[in-house]
């Protein structure tokens, strides 16, 4: 963050081992598979630049060389690697081994296949922009249910009037879904002495204290899990594409 507040910094998750993607992550990991001609990670990247974040930090495990030459030339945002290949963090603990490369203040955490169509302002933009460190420790982005595509679950948080989130009742349903894409006070990360560990964790933390939020995503959420996911986010994309054409 700069003196101002504004947020500068992200952490794109790029470690997993994609096994829902199979056969296709059997030779290249899930962050470089294409769509709609780009690779999933630089669909992250590059709305992040387009958010004006200016440095990035990459984690990576699985396939992890492939991954960091790919990122090597992009100057926007500037990438710095996180390298987990000697064991898997799962994303808490990845954040966590990242934070003296993050730095002190809040950052965005964006999963590196959290893919959207955009509507009329950077979402990413509108995280930022509604973010509140005075009562927020989290502020995730989320998606309707009815506006996921790809996405057949039965919702992970109620929205309430204030912003605040609640989970989703054990036998019961939600309207929204978490969107993988947040924005994070690094010291909820305090106290934490397992070595893997899930985000969730981090936002049951903010949520046990009333501080977790969350912004509507604008747009349509792609839930970019298997080859299937991947063939329906494509003809989405190109469909459109044709339509606003």
């Amino acid at each position: 963050m700069t003196r101002e507040g504004k947020i500068e910094t992200a952490m794109v998750l790029a470690a997993g081992f994609g096994t829902r993607m199979r056969p296709i992550t059997d030779t290249i990991p899930k962050p470089l598979v294409r769509l709609d001609g780009r690779a999933l990670i630089d669909h992250a990247l590059d709305r992040l630049a387009d958010a004006g974040i200016l440095r990035a930090v990459v984690n990576v495990h699985y396939l992890a060389d492939q991954i960091e030459a790919h990122v090597r030339p992009r100057r926007t945002p500037e990438i710095t690697v996180s390298d987990e290949r000697d064991a898997v963090l799962e994303t808490g603990g990845g954040v966590a081994k990242a934070l003296p490369l993050l730095g002190l203040h809040p950052f965005i955490v964006h999963n590196s296949d959290s893919v959207w169509s955009e509507g009329a302002r950077s979402n990413i933009a509108a995280l930022t922009a509604a973010w509140e460190p005075h009562r927020m420790d989290v502020l995730l982005l989320l998606s309707h249910r009815d506006r996921s595509l790809g996405y057949d679950g039965r919702g992970d948080y109620t929205l309430g009037d204030d912003g605040r989130l609640a989970r989703r009742p054990r036998d019961g349903e939600a309207a929204h879904v978490y969107a993988g894409v947040s924005i994070l006070n690094p010291a909820l990360f305090d106290g934490i002495a397992d070595r893997a560990f899930s985000l969730n964790r981090i936002f049951d933390k903010a949520m046990a204290e009333g501080r977790l939020f969350g912004v509507e995503l604008d747009g349509t959420w792609m839930h970019v899990g298997t080859p299937e996911a991947l063939a329906d986010a494509e003809r989405f994309l190109n469909d459109r594409r044709r339509r606003t054409a």
